[in-house]
């Protein structure tokens, strides 16, 4: 038997090739708790990677992963926003998970400060904040047209987009699979930058209204 690590883009891939990376995106595009522990970013580039070199596991190819990555985002997404309307925000409210409550308090920010499309969009490239944003969504009553609607891009542009990326860097640099840890790594701190600007932002908002108190 295969020891799989869910938090492993690698050993998820070598397991179970596409079908892992639907159920891992699925998992972190709204299922809360869980999903806050799954790799995203960190998956679809990997995937795209191997599905260049042919070295990936079990049934890892490209047209494969693409579908299976897109199906997963939205139907996790859609997911996601059905728990946000049935018990969504007592569950985000609860005191015992500070870290969730935050990324609520932003996914809410976000929605009011650039609306139900927009926000969905950008959404899907925030790591921790896509996993939060489609239960938010649904605890605040978004219509369910337009959050489907929306959603759907987010989801498609975003999972596309990085398997792609993989996929092209795979078939342009010869053995670059040898050095999937590196380009993980990478992806990670790309992935990192808008919640750094984010953090930013809001500090300076603080501070100015720090001054404009006085």
């Amino acid at each position: 038997m295969i020891a799989v690590n869910p938090m492993d883009s690698a050993s998820v891939l070598a397991a179970f090739g596409a079908l892992g990376v639907l159920a891992v995106i699925f998992a972190e595009s709204g299922l809360l708790i869980v999903g806050f522990f799954l790799p995203g970013d960190t998956l679809l580039f990997p995937a795209g990677v191997l599905c260049a070199g042919g070295t990936g596991g079990p049934g890892l190819q490209l047209w494969q992963v693409l579908v299976c990555a897109a199906v997963g985002a939205v139907a996790g997404g859609q997911v996601g926003y059905l728990i946000g309307r049935h018990g969504g925000r007592a569950l985000l409210a609860r005191p015992s998970r500070r870290r969730l409550r935050d990324a609520a308090a932003r996914a809410e920010e976000l929605l009011a400060r650039y609306g139900y499309g927009k926000a969905l969009v950008i959404g899907r490239f925030v790591p921790v904040l896509r996993t939060v944003l489609h239960p938010v969504a649904g605890a605040l009553g978004v219509p369910a047209r337009a959050f489907t609607l929306w959603q759907t891009v987010g989801g498609v542009l975003w999972s596309q987009t990085l398997v792609l990326a993989g996929y092209t860097l795979g078939a342009s640099v010869p053995h670059v699979d040898d050095y999937l840890l590196p380009l993980v790594a990478l992806v990670v701190g790309l992935s990192l930058l808008p919640l750094l600007g984010e953090a930013r932002r809001a500090r300076r908002e603080r501070r100015e209204g720090r001054d404009s108190s006085r």
